[in-house]
Formats: structure tokens, C-alpha cells, sequence
């Protein structure tokens, strides 16, 4: 019987690793590897989008577009060649490709901070010329590349500060297919349209993160996704992001999949431009406070970490913005600080009897869980009176 056990595990582990070996080729003679295995997404996540955004169709990455958001590798990148093919099936259809992107969303917007290399329709720039009368001259439809929330980089070739723009046209319109080759090494970063290098920048930070794919408005696909990797040039923790601990999003940024409004205020809870808007009450109602005023979500956590960005509504002139309330555990945890009109990103972390509350990069406080908190349970966001806006709403288990 031991002898019959043994060779089963054996055979079991062959399976496994022939299994294995299958999911992950060898690099090919030039040393790529494929980043999508035409059959479904391994390799990827879904960073704040609806589960219907990203899929895989006929052996390609689909996206619908909506909502506006990202789908990242599982891993960090360094030095590496990147080559894809994509292509928008609306006119002036948009997109991008990150690289060394952050876990998640930065705070207040649907986009990770990262250098993107933009992906865009040119029916986008012809539109906007019929519109003003001019053509941009902020934007091209043919390869720009520009670091966003909080990255920088030195730009090169023709640039207004702000992106470098491409050397030439050479991008092709809506529904044909284009290819890039993105080369990244050391800060550096060029990219090559349909053959040839036409834009880059260089001393990026970060320069060592993930590397993502946009959904920003309409229809696009991609396929033919390989990646080389070249040797480290030592990144350290200034310039590379955040390793990602485990975050999932638990707001789909379209719709209010996953989460329990009280009919009482269900009215008032709409989702708009990737945000969850709590609308205002009338002068001199009062709010309810108690479970009946809140949205629940459907997950239930114990020892969990949360990231909350919120937007308290405009205050009036010398008067204190807004603040809003979480409710975990039986315990009411107040998000205070922000500024009216401005999104601050709120990190809750309850671990033991204790709730840490971080309000961007300020000092953080710490409360007491509620005597006899249940072990589990929901995170409710309060209807209070005023108002406000939440995005980027993120979970992990501790």
C-alpha cells in the first residue's frame, strides 16, 4: 500500500509540474514570454472594474470600456521589451497601456499612477478639432507618453513638459490593428508605433512596478502580448511601487453589484463617472444614523485593512467641510479631515481590538473596537445629511 501511495504522489507531481510547464513556456528563441494565454485572464487583475469589463474573446482581450479603470499584472516589472497589438472598434475610441503602474487607482481617480503610453483613436483628435476649430496641441492620436498622479519623468524628443510626443505619425485608425514595442530599462522608456521608435522619456520614478492595460470609454482589443525581461539595474523603495498586499475592490465603479442600500435611503446612492454619490438632504431633514441610513456591503470581514477615498461636498466660505462615517464591527469610525471639493484617501486598518485610521500621508489615530464587536461583519457607509462622494473603495483580509 505505501509503495502504491508513492507512486501515485509521483505521478500526481508529474502531472502537476508538466501542468505547470504548460501554463508558463519557455522564453521563445529571442526571449519573450507570452502575457496572455489566449484562453483567460491568468496573469492579470482586475483593478477596479466591473467583472464584465475584461474578458477574453475569439483569443483576445476584450474591454468594454466601462468603467473607466485598469487590468494589471500580478507582478512587478523592472527592465523589460513589451510588444502587443490593439485596436479600438469605435471611432475615436481611448485606451492606454501602464507602465510600472501602481497596485491601485491613485487617490480620487480611476487611474494608476505610472508613465502611460496612449492608446488613441484618431477620430478622438479629428472630433476635437471640428469642435474648437484647431487641432490639439496637447495631444496626438499617434503614441504619447506621459507620466501621471504623482510620476514623473524627463521627456524627450519633441514635448511640451508635460508628454512627449511622437516623431511621426504613425498609428492607424479605428478598426485596424496597431502594433507597440515598449522598451524599459533603467528610468528609460521608448516606444516603437508599427516599427519604428517615435516617443519616450527617461529618469522615471517609478521605474520598477506593474504594468497594466486602461479601459477608458469604449471598445478595445488586444492580442499578441509577449514580454522580455532584461537584467535588474537595482530599483530601491524610492522608485518602485508598492508591492500589492492583496487588495480587492469592492465597488465595481459602475453600479451597486455587492452592496445593500436600506430602503430608506436607496434613493439617494447613485454611482456616476466611476464614483458612489451620496446625494445632499433638503435644509432641516434629518439623516438617519442608525443601520436602516446606511449602504452595507454584502461581504462580511474580521481582522481586514480598507482604503476609502472621500470627497466631502464644497463648504461654504470659513465654514468646516463634511465628514463622513464608516460603521465596522459595531463601531463608528468618522472620516474627517477632507477637504470640500477635494478626494482624501482613508486607510482603516483593524487588527485586534484596534482600528488605525490613516487620512493620507498625516498621522494616524487609533480607537477602540466596540465592546463585544462580533468577529465579522459588513462595513456600512453612513447617509449623514450632507452628502459626498467615495471611489477606489479596496478590502484585504489580515
Amino acid at each position: 500500500m505505501k509503495t502504491l501511495l508513492t507512486l501515485v504522489l509521483a505521478v500526481l507531481l508529474v502531472f502537476r509540474s508538466c501542468a505547470f510547464a504548460a501554463e508558463t513556456p519557455p522564453p521563445d528563441a529571442e526571449g519573450f514570454v507570452p502575457m496572455f494565454n489566449g484562453r483567460d485572464l491568468s496573469g492579470w487583475t482586475n483593478i477596479n472594474c466591473a467583472p464584465e469589463t475584461w474578458s477574453v474573446r475569439d483569443g483576445k482581450i476584450y474591454c468594454t470600456g466601462k468603467p473607466v479603470g485598469g487590468l494589471r499584472t500580478v507582478r512587478q516589472y523592472e527592465n523589460f521589451i513589451v510588444e502587443l497589438e490593439w485596436r479600438h472598434l469605435q471611432r475615436s475610441g481611448n485606451s492606454g497601456f501602464f507602465a510600472w503602474g501602481s497596485p491601485i487607482n491613485a487617490p480620487g481617480v480611476p487611474f494608476l499612477r505610472g508613465i502611460e503610453v496612449q492608446i488613441l483613436d484618431h477620430g478622438y483628435a479629428e472630433d476635437f478639432e471640428k469642435k474648437n476649430g484647431k487641432k490639439a496641441d496637447w495631444f496626438t492620436t499617434h503614441g504619447d507618453v506621459f507620466a501621471i498622479h504623482g510620476a514623473t519623468m524627463n521627456y524627450v524628443g519633441k514635448t511640451n513638459g508635460k508628454r512627449s510626443f511622437p516623431t511621426e505619425d504613425r498609428s492607424k485608425p479605428s478598426p485596424e490593428w496597431n502594433h507597440y514595442r515598449v522598451v524599459a530599462n533603467h528610468g528609460s522608456l521608448r516606444l516603437h508605433v508599427n516599427g519604428k521608435e517615435i516617443s519616450g522619456g527617461d529618469n522615471a520614478n517609478y521605474r520598477k512596478g506593474y504594468l497594466a492595460l486602461e479601459s477608458e470609454g469604449a471598445p478595445v482589443e488586444f492580442r499578441n502580448l509577449r514580454v522580455k525581461e532584461l537584467p535588474a539595474t537595482g530599483a530601491d523603495a524610492s522608485n518602485t511601487a508598492p508591492l500589492d498586499p492583496g487588495w480587492r475592490a469592492i465597488f465595481n465603479s459602475v453600479d451597486l453589484r455587492g452592496w445593500r442600500p436600506s430602503a430608506a435611503t436607496a434613493s439617494r446612492w447613485s454611482v456616476v463617472g466611476e464614483k458612489l454619490a451620496l446625494k445632499s438632504l433638503p435644509a432641516g431633514e434629518a439623516a438617519a444614523t442608525d443601520a436602516a441610513g446606511q449602504l452595507w456591503t454584502e461581504a462580511e470581514f474580521g481582522e481586514a485593512e480598507f482604503i476609502v477615498d472621500f470627497q466631502p461636498p464644497k463648504a461654504a466660505a470659513g465654514a468646516k467641510a463634511a465628514s463622513a462615517w464608516l460603521t465596522f464591527r459595531g463601531t463608528t469610525i468618522e472620516l474627517s479631515g477632507a477637504d470640500g471639493g477635494k478626494f482624501s484617501r482613508f486607510t482603516l486598518t483593524v487588527r485586534g481590538e484596534k482600528i488605525r485610521v490613516q487620512r493620507d500621508a498625516q498621522p494616524a489615530t487609533e480607537l477602540a473596537l466596540a465592546a463585544g464587536a462580533p468577529g465579522r461583519g459588513a462595513l456600512g457607509l453612513v447617509a449623514t445629511s450632507g452628502g459626498g462622494t467615495f471611489m477606489n473603495l479596496h478590502a484585504r483580509g489580515l
